[in-house]
C-alpha cells in the first residue's frame, strides 16, 4: 500500500466513526422536540421537523375549527383527516411564514407526547344522586 492510499484509508476511517458518534449521539442524547410551522396560506401545522433531505414534518398535527362554543377548536392528528393523507407532510419552505420550537413542557407537547393519536380520554361517568320525591299531600 503506498502513502496516499494510507492516508485516504485514515480519512474515511475517521469520518465513519464520526458518522457514527452522531447518529449514537442523536439515537441516544439527541430529544426529538415538536414544533409549530405556520404557512402563508394560514395553515398552522404541529409535529417534528425534517430538515434534510428536504423540508417536511412528520407526527403531524394540525389544528380544526369545530362547532362546540365551548371547544370552538381542536387538535386532530393529520394522518386522520377525511381524505386520509399519510403522517408526513412535505413542505414548500417559500411557504414558510415562520417555525418555532415547542416547549417540551408546554401543554401541546404534553397532550401529544401523553396521547400522540389524541384518542379522547375516558370520561368518568358522573353518579346521578337520586332526587328524594316528597309525596304529594293528598289532603290539600
Amino acid at each position: 500500500m503506498n502513502k496516499i492510499n494510507r492516508v485516504l484509508l485514515w480519512v474515511v476511517a475517521v469520518l465513519v466513526v464520526i458518522l457514527l458518534v452522531l447518529v449514537v449521539w442523536q439515537i441516544f442524547f439527541g430529544k426529538s422536540s415538536y414544533y409549530a410551522v405556520y404557512m402563508r396560506t394560514g395553515d398552522l401545522y404541529f409535529g417534528k421537523l425534517v430538515k434534510f433531505p428536504s423540508f417536511a414534518m412528520k407526527n403531524v398535527y394540525t389544528l380544526q375549527v369545530t362547532q362546540d362554543e365551548q371547544n370552538p377548536i381542536r387538535v386532530q392528528k393529520f394522518a386522520d383527516v377525511f381524505w386520509g393523507p399519510e403522517d408526513y407532510l412535505k413542505i414548500n419552505k417559500d411557504e414558510v411564514v415562520w417555525y418555532t420550537k415547542l416547549k417540551s413542557e408546554g401543554q401541546l407537547s404534553q397532550l401529544i407526547t401523553s396521547n400522540p393519536n389524541l384518542v379522547p380520554q375516558q370520561q368518568v361517568p358522573q353518579q346521578q344522586v337520586p332526587v328524594q320525591q316528597v309525596p304529594e299531600d293528598v289532603n290539600q
